[in-house]
């Protein structure tokens, strides 16, 4: 390790980690634990609003956004976070009540109460669509990320897979030892330090070129994104709306957190308090240092959030903001273990292994086997221009088809589980065409989020479709407000 840290600097991280590590305990010792699903995977339903808001934040705010966002070294990727406020007032006052008035443990098991039984094929390809993009997507991506920001923290002096492989093992002991309660708790007491000296960076950051922002190229500092931009303007109006409701009100990682809550009341608090959170400060702090990167370091990437922190941060607070980081990457990873574990038990174990008589030993085998492959896969992310870029292009393989899924099953009746398995087979292969071999913007003059929506629109008619031509006879039903 170079002198980027010294001894005194290492034990402050050390030691602000082992506080939350304690804190969390503090909390959630006393909880009495009966190995049900409800018990590992949704806290037992008994946090209140601000754990559920925290846990959100720390699900979704991680190095992914930190570090990709801020790669971009553009205040236009703001777009990201300014609409996802959107999203989640859709959480809040449209999804949580449905969730809770079915009693889901996973978001997959709404299909059962839409398709009347016969969702084993719909249900099932959902789930491992998630799955799919946890274990070889978000996981190995989120600590790839994570440790290439404390590298450049540390000035390069420790391989990138030692860096992960730390972050990942202390993750998966959050979640074996404490489920999602731990995790929501970890979650939120992180969440105030990260995000308190995520603005310092700021105001430091802005401090070190005296707010000045003149040499700075105008495309960096626009918020109307050109066509060969990361986001075209007109794509806010496209498919971005699509993308923030899949992401925050059909996808397991972030809806498994709002529904921790004992009540929807408690649980809609919460989501609002990270809507606030969203709003009021992420757009700020994943794009300002950026931009000042840009001005201070040149054209850096994804290393200019950490080599931007190494510059301006005082010694003394570059211990302290280490251990925020690292706190970031390890609640977000611990989250999204969490909710890989409840859809495999719940969604395959549960349904062709067997009952599972003991959640918490089920989760400490399953997450001991995707920690590992985790670590092993963030090699393949070193290569990416941009991340944040990268995964959410790749998002797009699944997110507008199971959107699909939810869209035909909340707003018809009538629409077989089979038809709906159809239209989600044909999202898929259709994004996997533009993207892999036709290649966005050659064949087809089209932004990959304009063609989310060409993705989502083709999957909802193929499974209206294919219904009609199977006998089936469809209705629009507003079966969701019923």
């Amino acid at each position: 390790m170079t002198a980027a840290l010294s001894i005194e600097q290492l034990a402050v991280a050390g030691g602000l980690l082992a506080l939350i590590a304690l804190l969390t305990w503090m909390r959630v010792r006393a909880a009495r634990h009966d190995g049900s699903g409800k018990d590992v995977f949704l806290a037992g339903g008994g946090l209140s609003w601000l754990f559920v808001a925290g846990s959100i934040t720390l699900t979704n705010l991680s190095t992914d956004q930190l570090v990709g966002m801020n790669g971009n070294q553009m205040l236009l990727l703001a777009w990201w976070e300014i609409s996802g406020f959107v999203g989640l007032m859709i959480l809040a006052f449209v999804f949580v009540p449905i969730y809770y008035r079915n009693n889901c443990t996973t978001v997959t098991e709404l299909l059962d109460r839409r398709y009347s039984g016969e969702t084993t094929s719909v249900r099932t390809l959902i789930s491992a669509l998630f799955l799919f993009g946890n274990i070889l997507i978000y996981l190995p991506a989120g600590l790839y990320s994570g440790a290439l920001f404390l590298s450049s923290l540390f000035g390069g002096g420790v391989p990138l897979i030692v860096l992960a492989a730390v972050l990942a093992i202390i993750s998966a002991a959050y979640t074996m030892l404490g489920g999602l309660r731990a995790v929501a708790v970890m979650d939120t007491y992180s969440g105030f330090g990260v995000l308190a000296v995520a603005v310092l960076i700021v105001l430091l950051a802005l401090n070190a070129i005296h707010w000045d922002f003149s040499g700075i190229p105008a495309e960096r500092l626009s918020f109307i994104g050109a066509a060969d931009s990361p986001i075209p303007f007109h794509t806010l109006f496209t498919g971005m709306i699509f993308i923030q409701i899949y992401y925050w009100s059909t996808n397991q990682n972030i809806t498994q957190k709002a529904m921790t809550a004992p009540d929807v009341k408690e649980a809609q608090r919460g989501v609002l308090a990270a809507a606030a959170v969203r709003i009021l400060i992420i757009p700020v702090i994943v794009t300002v240092p950026g931009v000042v990167a840009y001005k201070l370091l040149g054209p850096v990437g994804d290393k200019s959030y950490g080599l931007l922190v190494a510059r301006i941060l005082p010694p003394w607070l570059s211990g302290a903001f280490a251990a925020m980081i690292a706190a970031a990457v390890i609640a977000h990873t611990a989250a999204v273990l969490n909710s890989t574990v409840a859809l495999y038990a719940v969604d395959f174990h549960d349904r062709f292994i067997g009952r599972v008589r003991d959640h918490w030993r089920l989760s400490a085998v399953v997450t001991a086997l995707v920690t590992a492959s985790s670590i092993a896969l963030v090699p393949l992310f070193e290569g990416a221009k941009h991340i944040i870029n990268l995964l959410q292009q790749l998002n797009g393989l699944s997110s507008m088809p199971i959107l699909s899924a939810f869209i035909v099953g909340l707003l018809f009746r009538g629409v077989s589980g089979s038809a709906a398995t159809a239209g989600v087979l044909w999202g898929v292969w259709l994004y996997a065409l533009f993207t892999f071999v036709l290649e966005p913007g050659r064949l087809i003059p089209l932004h990959y989020i304009d063609f989310m929506v060409v993705t989502l629109a083709s999957s909802v008619l193929v499974a209206l479709g294919v219904n009609r031509l199977t006998g089936g006879r469809a209705r629009l039903a507003l079966w969701g407000a019923a």
